[in-house]
């Protein structure tokens, strides 16, 4: 890392925006050649509530936000392939010029291994730990299944926490590319803090700015996936005549154009949610982009946005008053904004969800369902468990899969 932003609570979004800005007016502007996605970037996450972890916390090494600008970033794009280089004063070697450094980084990668082909994986993991257990999730959905029922609120999401042991340390690289392999429809991602990786591939999208363009995305409303090409379509149907489903995902486009619509010269949503099909499980989905009065910036969007109901829940405030009574753990960067910053402060950031940190031979995985007034416990939470397989089966073997 060249430079780091690290901010907390409710303000990290502008503080992180205020302190880029000060950055980038050093380095001055973009070159207008450059495709989106290249020179100085920072990278990183905001955190799900901008809390800080506790010092024995999973996410201390973490933070409540850590956006990083590297000092070496490889991209490639449509039009060919990019190299960034950041050097901070004192960084460079006595008599080391910063493109020395860059040729320096350049020899290793090019001695890096040629063959990045995922490979099998056959580590036992053994689950040691989950947050809730099934009792107290089928108390707390039926609890919060209440509490629309009864007009509090139109849906609260309910996260869990399940603790996987191998008896090996487990391979993060070649997790990734077999997330990779698997979910070519989703954004794998990758942030190394201390001991500890936190990966995952996820399909969902917070924001991605252009100017005064933008787009997101809202997905909500889940289902499994079938034995073959026909039962997809089976299962797709039933999803998209599911009234508890279409309940859940409505609330969140809802939300989404409530938010974006004060703002909005034009706002565009598909007229009907579609379904998208990932490796282990469908979703309903609604493509929404626009454009906005004034130039906004990605951190700007992001806040309004953050979190949508599909992680959180809606009403916003009361939703996440439950979790925080309810839930029994902090979610730290699950379910938070993820993503990358250009220095005209355009980006995107994704939403962190099939998720978990990697320590070692440990592995902290999460997962979360959206709870609406028909919800059933056992539905949840074997929506859950199916949500947590890519994760899963990139890193190992549960030892009761046969």
């Amino acid at each position: 890392r060249a430079w780091a932003v690290d901010a907390e609570g409710d303000g990290r979004f502008g503080a992180a925006a205020d302190a880029w800005r000060a950055v980038t007016d050093v380095l001055g502007p973009d070159d207008p050649a450059w495709p989106s996605g290249v020179g100085p970037l920072l990278m990183g996450g905001l955190g799900f509530t901008g809390r800080v972890p506790a010092v024995d916390e999973i996410w201390a090494p973490f933070g409540a936000t850590s956006l990083v600008l590297p000092e070496f970033i490889a991209a490639q794009t449509g039009g060919g392939a990019w190299i960034t280089t950041t050097t901070a004063d004192g960084v460079a070697a006595p008599g080391m010029r910063p493109w020395d450094r860059v040729l320096a980084r350049g020899r290793e990668l090019a001695h890096a291994p040629a063959a990045m082909v995922a490979r099998p994986v056959s580590l036992p993991l053994t689950v040691v730990g989950e947050q809730p257990d099934e009792a107290l999730w089928r108390r707390t959905v039926g609890l919060f299944a209440g509490a629309v029922g009864r007009g509090r609120l139109d849906k609260v999401v309910l996260a869990r926490r399940v603790v996987l042991s191998s008896p090996a340390d487990l391979d993060v690289e070649n997790a990734l590319r077999r997330l990779a392999a698997s979910a070519p429809e989703s954004t794998v991602f990758a942030f190394h803090r201390g001991d500890r990786t936190f990966i995952g591939a996820t399909p969902e999208r917070l924001i991605r700015t252009d100017g005064r363009a933008f787009r997101t995305v809202a997905i909500a409303g889940s289902v499994g996936r079938g034995g073959d090409a026909a039962g997809d379509a089976a299962l797709a149907a039933d999803l998209l005549a599911s009234e508890k489903d279409r309940e859940e995902h409505a609330v969140v486009v809802a939300a989404i154009r409530e938010r974006l619509a004060p703002i909005s010269e034009r706002l565009a949503i598909e007229p009907e949610p579609r379904v998208l099909t990932l490796r282990h499980v469908q979703h309903l989905i609604t493509e929404i982009e626009g454009t906005v009065h004034e130039r906004e910036g990605l951190l700007a969007l992001a806040e309004r946005l953050h979190p949508t109901p599909a992680v959180g829940g809606e009403p916003r405030d009361l939703a996440l008053s439950l979790i925080d009574e309810h839930e029994g753990f902090d979610r730290g960067w699950y379910a938070g904004p993820i993503g990358w910053l250009g220095a005209d402060g355009d980006g995107e950031l994704m939403v962190a969800l099939r998720s978990g940190i990697v320590q070692r031979t440990r592995a902290t995985l999460f997962a979360g369902c959206g709870i609406v007034a028909d919800s059933d416990p056992t539905r949840e939470w074997d929506e859950s468990r199916m949500k947590l397989r890519a994760v899963i089966s990139a890193l190992g073997r549960p030892v009761d899969e046969r």
